[in-house]
């Protein structure tokens, strides 16, 4: 068996750092945010080259904080992409705002700058591209547009920890940032978390108060809030895992490098292209065929596990049917969907599964 993605390899590689982050939570007493979740917060700032980080309980809770910082409300229109996790959508529903698409470009799958001026309305508030699969958005065309009619951008990174554009970190560029770190994120919690990266001193406090009840100081409550903690034992685990992300942000890059020089002089099938002057993390390694669900079979067959991200887009889901779109209104996206099929990537991954892998696959065309 090739496991699509195997957690248990990376917690056995750091358990002692682990288990003594863990023992020290439980032994302080201190267990929703504290001293080891504003550490991680200066360091993860740190990390992307920010001021101010602000942890929640996931990446839902990041990108809703976000919107509401940014003055979305009721009535509001928010601009993204229907090729992406759902979560992306939900938040801007939180928020009480539309949310409106415009389709993805068929490379890096990520927002068309292109399509995005003729989206913009009166009561467009905020623009969310996503960094899909590790790969950051065009930031620059996506900034001019944005800037010029004075929304602001917010980063959906909850799949680029590290991700680079023009040498700027992963939510760095925008209004905001929002990280996810569920587990199989390439800088994973043990359980649920979030983070919110942002230059803004005013966004920030907002954010801190919206995350705790809204408050200012204990019993003082300034804004409708939520209970968007995070737990002070993910706050430990994530400072561990923090200190490894570059060398296994490195690992995935060369695997991802060996996936593609095996496969990429396949006719059949379409490797990721990393675009120059950004840097690919490859949160999932995700090539493209028309023969998806038969090459997934062939996978299956030889044990080896393969994922979907993301077989329906949420323009066509049913949960956002009330939005009104219908198939054929975001081809590329519709089309990423039917083809996508996402290879088994994780840092601790021998190589020699990326070569059977890529053996079975070619195996698949020839037979």
């Amino acid at each position: 068996m090739i496991p699509f993605l195997d957690l248990k390899a990376q917690y056995q590689s750091i358990k002692s750092e682990i288990d003594a982050a863990v023992l020290g939570v439980l032994a302080s007493g201190q267990y929703i945010l504290g001293e080891e979740v504003a550490r991680l917060e200066q360091e993860f700032a740190d990390y992307c080259n920010v001021k101010h980080a602000i942890a929640v309980n996931t990446g839902t809770s990041a990108l809703h904080l976000s919107l509401l910082a940014a003055g979305v409300g009721p009535g509001d229109e928010v601009i993204t992409v229907p090729f992406t996790f759902v979560a992306t959508v939900s938040a801007i529903c939180y928020a009480g705002a539309r949310p409106v698409f415009v389709d993805v470009e068929p490379v890096t799958l990520t927002m068309d700058p292109a399509q995005l001026e003729a989206k913009i309305t009166p009561r467009t508030k905020a623009i969310v591209p996503v960094h899909l699969y590790g790969q950051m958005a065009d930031m620059d065309a996506i900034k001019t547009i944005a800037d010029h009619y004075r929304i602001p951008v917010i980063e959906d990174a909850c799949q680029a920890h590290g991700a680079q554009y023009k040498g700027a970190r992963a939510g760095s560029i925008g209004a905001s940032g929002c990280f996810s770190f569920y587990p199989g994120k390439n800088l994973g919690a043990c359980g649920e978390g979030g983070i919110v990266v942002t230059n803004s001193d005013d966004q920030a406090k907002t954010m801190r108060m919206l995350r705790d009840w809204g408050q200012e100081q204990r019993y003082h409550h300034l804004l409708k809030g939520f209970n968007y903690r995070m737990d002070a034992i993910q706050g430990a685990i994530l400072r561990i895992k923090l200190r490894h992300l570059e060398a296994w942000t490195e690992a995935r890059r060369a695997h991802g490098r060996r996936y593609s020089l095996l496969l990429g002089g396949s006719a059949n099938l379409r490797t990721p292209v990393e675009i120059a002057d950004r840097r690919h993390v490859y949160h999932v390694y995700a090539i493209r065929s028309r023969d998806r669900d038969e090459l997934q079979r062939v996978l299956s067959a030889e044990g080896i596990q393969s994922g979907l991200h993301y077989p329906i887009p949420v323009h066509l889901q049913k949960a956002h049917a009330d939005l009104g779109y219908q198939a054929g209104d975001f081809p590329i996206s519709e089309a990423a969907a039917r083809e996508v099929l996402s290879l088994p990537i994780y840092p601790e991954m021998p190589t020699w599964h990326v070569d059977q892998v890529a053996a079975a696959l070619e195996y698949a065309y020839v037979s």
